[in-house]
């Protein structure tokens, strides 16, 4: 049996963007058979929060991986039948080849507060097991 699946992950410069409701590009990795068979760039078009959801399902997006993530985001992406892994920080292709490998160090109890914010400002609250938005340092 030949299982496929496509994992997205938020995406800049190689790296998981750290909020999933801002990242501008998540990049689409089609999975065959347990190794990665294609991965593309995708732009959200300027699409933020609430629309991710839907476009990562168009996509055909089963999966996700990402840094921090608020609880709507979260229910949206349950509904729409997308597991998605948070707290992760790093190398995106990295963490595709950690997560297809069952080694994916990432947080069950991220999530990212912003209460209506349109835009992160400085000093926002984000919480995870470590409290702080994931950096540069992988957990």
């Amino acid at each position: 049996m030949n299982i496929k699946m496509k994992i997205a992950v938020t995406y800049e410069d190689g790296n998981v963007f750290p909020h999933f409701g801002q990242t501008q590009q998540f990049k689409v990795y089609e999975i065959e058979a347990g190794k990665v068979k294609d991965a593309q760039v995708m732009s959200t078009n300027g699409s933020g929060h609430g629309a991710l959801a839907g476009i990562l399902s168009d996509w055909g997006v089963n999966t996700l991986i990402c840094g921090g993530i608020g609880a709507g985001a979260q229910s949206a992406l349950m509904e729409a039948g997308i597991q998605f892994y948070g707290g992760v920080a790093g190398n995106a292709d990295e963490a595709v080849d950690a997560l297809l490998a069952g080694t994916l160090s990432y947080s069950p109890e991220v999530h990212c507060d912003h209460h209506g914010h349109e835009h992160h400002e400085e000093g926002h609250s984000c919480h995870m097991d470590r409290q702080g938005c994931p950096g540069s340092e992988k957990f």
